[in-house]
C-alpha cells in the first residue's frame, strides 16, 4: 500500500472486524459504533462539543438588521452583500466534501463527527441566505451569488480549494486525503477571516449586530473544525509513516503560504474601501492564524510571531477548542508529535 494506491469505499458493515477501529484508513473496523469502545477516546470530548455549538439561524431575529439596513453606506451594502455570498459559496464546497471523505474513513467514530461537520457547513450556508433573506430581494440575491461564481479574484482565491478538494474526488488516495485536510484547514482556520473582520467592524460601530451574532457562531464553528481536521493530520501521518516525509511536511508550509496570500489579497480588494480596517494590520492578523492553524499541526511558525494585532475581532481562544492545553501551542518541533491509541490527544 503506497499513498497514491486508491482508497476503498468502506462497506456499511463488517461483522468480521472489531468495533474498535485500528485505523484511521485503511483499517478493519465492523462499521458500529460504540462510543465507549474507540481508538482515540477525546473524539467523543469533540463530538459532544460539536452537538453543544448547535443553533439555527433562525433563532435570530434579524428584525435591527433590517431596521439599520437602510442607514448603510452604499459602500458598505455593496460589501456585505458581496461577502456574504463570497463566504456562502466556500460553505458549499464543505458539506458535500467532508460526505465524501466518510466513505473512505475506517473509524466510525470519525466517521460521525465528519456527518455533524457536514451538517453544520449546511447550516453556515442556509444561515447566509436566512441574512439575505431579510435584507434584498431573491432578483438581487441571485445577483451576488452570480458575481461571487465570476469574480476572477474570488477565482483565483477558490481555486487553491477546489484544486485539492477535486483531486481526492477524482483519484482518493492517502496523499490526496493529506492535501484535502489541508486546504481544509486553509479554507476554515485562515479564508472567511476577511469577511468576518467587515462584519465585526460594522459591531463595533454598533451597526448589524445580528448579522455579527449570526457571523460569530459560524467563527465558533470553524474553528472546532480546523482543529479536528488538524488532528486527523496529526494521525494519517502518524498511522501511515508512508506520508510523514519532509516533502508533505514542506507541502503544509507552502500551502498555507499561499492561503495566507490569497486571503491578504482577497482582504485587499474587499476591503480597501472601508474606512476603519488597517489592512496592514489585517495582514498581520492572517499571518498570526496562521501560525496558530501550524502550531496545532505541531509545526513551526512560518511568520513572525505576534500577539492578535486585532483584538477587536472575535477570536475565540484556542484554550475554548476541545479544551486544548496552552502549552500545547508552544510547541517548536518541526515533526508531528506521534499520537498512539494510549494516549489520545492528551499529549499533543
Amino acid at each position: 500500500m503506497t499513498v497514491h494506491t486508491p482508497l476503498r469505499k468502506i462497506k456499511l458493515l463488517n461483522p468480521e472486524y472489531p468495533n474498535k477501529s485500528t485505523g484511521l484508513i485503511n483499517g478493519q473496523c465492523s462499521g458500529l459504533l460504540n462510543w465507549n469502545d474507540i481508538a482515540y477516546p477525546q473524539m467523543y470530548d469533540l463530538y459532544q462539543t460539536l452537538l453543544s455549538n448547535f443553533w439555527k439561524a433562525q433563532e435570530i431575529n434579524m428584525q435591527d438588521d433590517i431596521k439599520q439596513w437602510d442607514s448603510l453606506s452604499s459602500t458598505e451594502k455593496d460589501v456585505f452583500l458581496r461577502i456574504n455570498t463570497q463566504l456562502a459559496s466556500l460553505d458549499s464546497l464543505q458539506t458535500p466534501t467532508m460526505s465524501q471523505v466518510m466513505d473512505y474513513v475506517t473509524d466510525s467514530s470519525f466517521k460521525a463527527i465528519f456527518a455533524v461537520i457536514a451538517q453544520q457547513e449546511a447550516v453556515h450556508n442556509e444561515s447566509y441566505s436566512y441574512v439575505l433573506s431579510s435584507l434584498v430581494p431573491t432578483g438581487e440575491q441571485n445577483i451576488r451569488f452570480n458575481e461571487a461564481k465570476n469574480d476572477p479574484i474570488v477565482q483565483k482565491r477558490n481555486q487553491l480549494i477546489l484544486d485539492a478538494y477535486e483531486q481526492f474526488r477524482q483519484n482518493p488516495t492517502p496523499i490526496n486525503l493529506f492535501k484535502l485536510c489541508v486546504n481544509s484547514i486553509n479554507l476554515e482556520g485562515i479564508y472567511f477571516y476577511a469577511g468576518f473582520a467587515f462584519f465585526y467592524h460594522l459591531a463595533r460601530q454598533q451597526k448589524m449586530l445580528k448579522t455579527s451574532t449570526m457571523i460569530s457562531y459560524i467563527q465558533r464553528d470553524e474553528m472546532q473544525h480546523a482543529y479536528f481536521i488538524a488532528q486527523v493530520i496529526r494521525i494519517l501521518l502518524t498511522e501511515n509513516p508512508e506520508l510523514h516525509t519532509a516533502e508533505h511536511i514542506d507541502y503544509v508550509y507552502k500551502t498555507i503560504q499561499q492561503a495566507v496570500k490569497l486571503e491578504i489579497e482577497w482582504a485587499h480588494y474587499i476591503l480597501k474601501d472601508i474606512k476603519g480596517i488597517d489592512l496592514k494590520e489585517f495582514e498581520g492578523y492572517v499571518e498570526y492564524l496562521a501560525n496558530k492553524r501550524l502550531r496545532q499541526l505541531g509545526l513551526n511558525n512560518l511568520f513572525e510571531e505576534r500577539e492578535n494585532p486585532m483584538p477587536w475581532i472575535q477570536v475565540f481562544s484556542d484554550e475554548m477548542i476541545n479544551e486544548t492545553k496552552s502549552d500545547f501551542f508552544e510547541q517548536k518541533s518541526r515533526t508531528y508529535s506521534k499520537v498512539t491509541h494510549s494516549n489520545g490527544f492528551d499529549e499533543l
